[in-house]
């Protein structure tokens, strides 16, 4: 995780739009991610955000700008696996050859580049690009990372004793429904499940009632481990490929009715939304800060401890989600901010969620993804659900144009942004992850 010169911010691109300060997707970030033309047809392949561009990773290839002999063999690799229609090859090579292609791709995008005229019929422009998922998801894990989210949850269902005794001493998560995982842009129905109405002796079946967002960053697994063989903590980073947003739909409902005695299932399982691109763990490099545990506060034990973590292991990304209603499409009102956090406020970090998920000789797998939980603050605006912004449902939230909610509507969009900024360095977005909620389906539930 050194700084070389793929973080110098005084580079600039040859594409004119990745130089606005306001761009997610500078020459200092080159995320990854899957494309095709909308409405082509065509095989989808990969791609990386440059400006407001794609450039095809494919047609790159073809098209001579990276010969072996001037990027290396490792380099060459890479952009053979990155090209293909997911990127699991490429996870799968660790962290060198992915440094080496990134290096590449960075000195053939800079201003004044020898490779300009070759790769300029390589861009595709973002909005008119069909985005798919980045990889193949074998196996999707969501953890509770955020001390702040679980606390204010904890005081809504047990407000004497908010916090369980293991949280402060384990990384808690649950395996989730990878099947399910879709990617910015996506509809996602409102789910139907059982719940127990507030007053009631006998559950129904019908439509959730409290369909939240949870505000999340993904982390997706580049090389694996063997099984049996638990990743050290020191080790952790060769094992991270990058990091995407996350929003992990929740049915309050649902939920709150079935996940005793063994956790989240039909509140959950229905609809995981994350971005487009992923922000590789390279780029990610300069907003690396120490990690700390806050005097008072039980340390780690050995096995989710290092000199690395105490040194660099917290992440400073800045997190917003906004909500568009449908009635604010219509009339032209932009998106509003519900809230905004950060991900250095987290309790467990990235390093130990990998290290805790291995220690028991559980195998991860290249494309494998790992949820890091609500990533709430320490504020009431910091709160990363709607769960916690309107006290579980006792008090709504007024929207500028005079709009309340409790919980999300049909027809509305929620989307969730973030970035690394920091003095002395470009700004790296992560662009958005969009989702829209549908109505239920309908169909017919029970006998007659």
């Amino acid at each position: 995780m050194r700084l070389n010169e793929t973080h110098d911010p005084s580079l600039r691109s040859w594409v004119a739009t990745a130089n606005d300060a306001r761009s997610d997707f500078p020459i200092q970030n080159l995320p990854f991610g899957i494309f095709r033309r909308h409405g082509s047809g065509e095989i989808y392949r990969g791609g990386v955000a440059i400006g407001d561009q794609v450039l095809d990773l494919d047609a790159a290839w073809s098209s001579g700008a990276f010969p072996a002999a001037q990027i290396g063999l490792a380099a060459t690799q890479a952009l053979s696996c990155a090209r293909r229609p997911v990127l699991n090859d490429l996870m799968s090579l660790g962290p060198a050859p992915a440094s080496d292609l990134r290096l590449a791709l960075s000195r053939a995008l800079r201003h004044g580049s020898a490779q300009q005229a070759l790769l300029e019929p390589c861009l595709v422009g973002q909005a008119d690009a069909e985005m798919a998922l980045p990889a193949l998801v074998g196996d999707y894990t969501d953890f509770y990372t955020s001390l702040h989210h679980a606390t204010a949850v904890g005081k809504l269902m047990r407000p004497d004793n908010p916090l369980l005794p293991n949280y402060k001493w384990v990384p808690i998560g649950y395996h989730g429904r990878s099947s399910s995982i879709g990617v910015s842009g996506q509809t996602v129905r409102r789910p139907l499940g059982q719940r127990m109405p507030p007053g009631g002796d006998t559950p129904v079946v019908g439509p959730s009632e409290r369909l939240d967002y949870e505000l999340e960053l993904g982390v997706f697994i580049g090389l694996g481990n063997e099984l049996g063989s638990p990743v050290h903590i020191a080790e952790a980073d060769s094992h991270i490929f990058g990091m995407c947003l996350l929003n992990d739909w929740s049915a309050r409902d649902l939920q709150a009715w079935e996940y005793q005695p063994l956790g989240p299932f039909l509140g959950k399982n229905f609809a995981t939304t994350i971005s487009a691109w992923v922000v590789t763990w390279e780029a990610l490099a300069p907003y690396r800060i120490p990690w700390v545990r806050a005097a008072g506060e039980p340390q780690p034990l050995p096995y989710l401890y290092s000199p690395q973590l105490r040194d660099s292991g917290a992440i400073d990304i800045a997190l917003a989600v906004y909500l568009e209603t449908e009635r604010m499409r219509a009339e032209g009102i932009p998106p509003y901010r519900l809230s905004h956090s950060n991900f250095r406020d987290c309790y467990w970090s990235v390093a130990q969620m990998v290290a805790h998920h291995t220690v028991n000789g559980c195998n991860l797998r290249p494309g494998d993804l790992l949820g890091t939980g609500t990533q709430s603050g320490p504020t009431p605006a910091q709160a990363g659900s709607l769960l916690e912004l309107s006290f579980g449902g006792k008090q709504p939230l007024t929207l500028p144009n005079g709009e309340q909610r409790r919980f999300l509507s049909d027809g509305d969009a929620i989307i969730l942004r973030a970035a690394c900024e920091r003095a002395g360095h470009a700004r790296v977005g992560f662009g958005e992850a969009r989702g829209r909620v549908g109505a239920a389906p309908e169909c017919q539930i029970d006998a007659d």
